[in-house]
């Protein structure tokens, strides 16, 4: 159980993290000045108290704990499962209604490589938007012009829509799940509005995420 309460907390902090970051992401429609202005304050917060992005180191230090907890979790959840089942997998959904006595959505069933994917993206994503060491249409000191230039490009808009795709199918299942995990879904109308709040929240972040690079490509924010 603690695992399974690891995995589940570590994935509500990403998910604000989430949140956190679509807001910044959509201040890319106040222009350039507001955008940069935006990503020079989060390295100025706290001070003098803290160093110059010392606040932000201290997010980035939560965040990756967060992520390996979560990925160091589900391995040894999915890898005791493989053990206990000699290699079949676990029975987690078990219902009557579905021939195979196990119910799954395909949000359920894409879990594993969904994490995958989206693990390689953030690499990717944070080598092109946060270092400035991979530039598709151009490098930048300015994060706005990364970020206009970068998506201006098909293919980087592509790969960012297949991520938040991933993303989508993990949120779905993985929202409900944590707070499965955390003992909350105890009625059926409670696991009801559980189920509704992953999809709402899913949704939010989805699209939230996918505006930006869009309306950057089709011309909208230049």
């Amino acid at each position: 159980m603690a695992l399974h309460a690891a995995m589940a907390i570590s994935g509500l902090i990403m998910i604000l993290f989430l949140l956190a970051h679509m807001y910044g992401n959509l201040k890319v429609f106040e222009g350039q000045q507001g955008f940069d202005s935006y990503a020079g304050y989060l390295r100025e917060i706290g001070q003098p108290l803290l160093p110059y992005a010392g606040a932000l180191w201290i997010l980035r230090v939560i965040l990756l704990v967060s992520v390996l907890l979560h990925i160091f979790s589900a391995f040894t959840l999915w890898h005791r499962s493989r053990r206990a089942t000699a290699g079949k997998g676990g029975w987690r959904y078990e219902t009557t209604k579905n021939r195979r006595g196990v119910q799954r959505s395909y949000s359920s069933f894409t879990m594993r490589w969904g994490g995958v994917i989206i693990g390689l993206f953030v690499i990717y994503h944070l080598l092109h938007l946060s270092a400035d060491v991979i530039a598709p249409g151009g490098a930048s000191d300015s994060p706005y012009q990364r970020m206009v230039n970068g998506f201006q490009i098909w293919w980087v808009v592509l790969s960012y829509v297949i991520a938040l795709i991933a993303l989508g199918f993990h949120l779905r299942h993985g929202i409900w799940s944590a707070f499965a995990s955390l003992g909350a879904n105890k009625s059926v109308a409670t696991r009801r509005f559980l189920n509704q709040l992953a999809t709402v929240v899913m949704l939010i972040i989805l699209v939230g995420f996918l505006v930006p690079p869009l309306a950057i490509f089709t011309g909208w924010v230049s």
